[in-house]
């Protein structure tokens, strides 16, 4: 019997951070696939947006104003995208930020706590307000969106850096504790990807080496492809990387 891939038709996701970048290509593709979506960031305007693109392609999704850092916001997230949805059973956590200011010799408290507050600590809240319902439903797939720069020591800085690998630490650690409640976690980590993360850097990326970083798309892409897994498969790491490396 030929292998067919679970239909993503009606599935409920839930994209945090779905006003740019992954996130916002994330929302769009589930669209597209027939999910049912609901699209969060802290930007409003962004996401009336893309809601109205949405519409403008024949497509609708809820869109719901929240900020990843702070947990009764999360929580609020959490609880209106189950009542416009009717439950969530995808989610995709593709929230993350970085600053210019990223050294140590310039890294005060302040940053460092709104650096794992928004990339790391908004995962852990988003989550946990999710979790009861999926353990009632005995499913879930919580995917998250961490970064070549969690798994390999680069010059992003150390928030970010130990926010992103918190999050593999966080995603493994749900998978362990909740596999046998038909849970399943995932964590995506990308390379160079053409974001406004890149403009945040302190010195300018050369025309060359943006020309041959990958697109928003390319990871979302992977994102559906690990989200139409049967749920006897999981994938609870991958890495996704421009071809130049």
């Amino acid at each position: 019997m030929p292998y067919m891939s679970v239909s993503l038709e009606n599935e409920r996701v839930l994209v945090a951070g779905a006003s740019s970048g992954i996130g916002r290509a994330t929302a769009v593709l589930f669209a597209h696939a027939g999910a049912r979506v609901v699209a969060s960031a802290r930007r409003d305007d962004r996401l009336r947006e893309l809601r109205k693109a949405m519409a403008g392609e024949g497509r609708s999704l809820e869109i719901v104003a929240a900020d990843a850092g702070d947990p009764a916001d999360m929580e609020r997230l959490a609880e209106t995208a189950a009542r416009l949805l009717g439950g969530v059973d995808i989610l995709v956590y593709a929230t993350g930020t970085n600053i210019p200011d990223r050294a140590l010799t310039r890294l005060t408290r302040e940053i460092w706590n709104m650096m794992i507050q928004v990339n790391l600590n908004g995962a852990y809240y988003l989550t946990r307000a999710l979790l009861p319902a999926m353990r009632a439903a005995r499913k879930g797939h919580l995917i998250y969106v961490s970064s070549i720069s969690g798994k390999v020591p680069d010059i992003s800085g150390a928030a970010y850096q130990a926010a992103k690998r918190g999050l593999l630490g966080l995603a493994h650690a749900i998978r362990v504790e909740e596999k046998d409640n038909g849970i399943r976690t995932c964590v995506v980590c990308p390379g160079l990807v053409r974001t406004e993360l890149i403009d945040k850097r302190p010195m300018k990326t050369p025309d060359e080496v943006l020309a041959k970083a990958m697109e928003p798309e390319d990871v979302a892409e992977i994102i559906l492809d690990v989200a139409r897994l049967h749920p006897r498969a999981a994938v609870p790491e991958l890495e996704i990387l421009p071809t130049y490396l």
